[in-house]
């Protein structure tokens, strides 16, 4: 994602199709575990605001169909001086970037359509997210009514602990992580969400199972989650039960 500045027009999303990652290969029935973020994050090029390299366009000298370089413009507002939102990558750019990382496109059965369907799912998620973190930043609306995403970065396979106390309870793992930092006017709140595999593709291109919550960095944190906590475990059925 990048700032609207750069962007001079949001792509439509067509009813025919179905992360920055996660990457999926999809098909027509059940989308394939996708790997982790295409790009290397070691790189000394990598913007440390998205995690991502600089933007390229061009179209890999081997590629074997044309892609879209049309980029969506997110619901996601910037945390910068020029403002705006975060803009996701577009086919070809992403494309790109999984080929930095060592992806080899003749080792797998991928059409254009499929990088169309990658980028949705990948806008798709990052929405899901957002909008959970916004339930969180609703408990200081009174202090900051406009939250706003400043950085983020992927960390497949750096496991969360509570990923890992999951997974020792017999639970399966996530297929990727995103460390994100929001801007609560003037004040840094480091969210960690785990996304876990949910099944198949839904008509919203969405199929993951979402695991947003703020990291425990801070006493604040931390007293969230345990009011959260408290308010699941005190209100848990009491719709349904009236």
């Amino acid at each position: 994602m990048e700032n609207t500045s750069k962007v001079t027009q949001e792509s439509n999303i067509s009813k025919e199709s179905v992360s920055a990652c996660p990457i999926h290969k999809v098909n027509k029935e059940q989308p394939k575990k996708p790997s982790e973020c295409p790009v290397a994050h070691e790189q000394s090029n990598i913007n440390p605001l998205n995690m991502m390299p600089p933007e390229n366009q061009n179209p890999a000298p081997d590629q074997p169909f044309p892609l879209s370089k049309d980029r969506q413009i997110s619901s996601i507002p910037k945390a910068s001086e020029e403002g705006g939102f975060w803009v996701y990558p577009s086919p070809q750019m992403f494309w790109n970037a999984m080929l930095r990382k060592g992806w080899r496109w003749k080792d797998e059965d991928i059409s254009s359509k499929d990088m169309d369907d990658i980028i949705k799912i990948h806008n798709a998620n990052n929405e899901q997210a957002w909008l959970e973190v916004l339930k969180w930043e609703a408990l200081h609306a009174k202090e900051c009514s406009t939250p706003k995403l400043k950085s983020f970065g992927g960390k497949a396979k750096d496991y969360s602990p509570r990923a890992r106390i999951r997974y020792w309870l017999g639970y399966g793992l996530p297929f990727d992580r995103h460390d994100w930092v929001v801007d609560r006017c003037g004040t840094n709140v480091k969210y960690v969400i785990d996304y876990y595999d949910g099944g198949q593709v839904d008509e919203k291109y969405k199929f993951a199972l979402l695991d947003v919550r703020p990291a425990l960095n801070s006493w604040q944190n931390l007293w969230d989650r345990m009011k959260v906590v408290w308010w699941r475990w005190r209100y848990e059925g009491s719709e349904t039960s009236t």
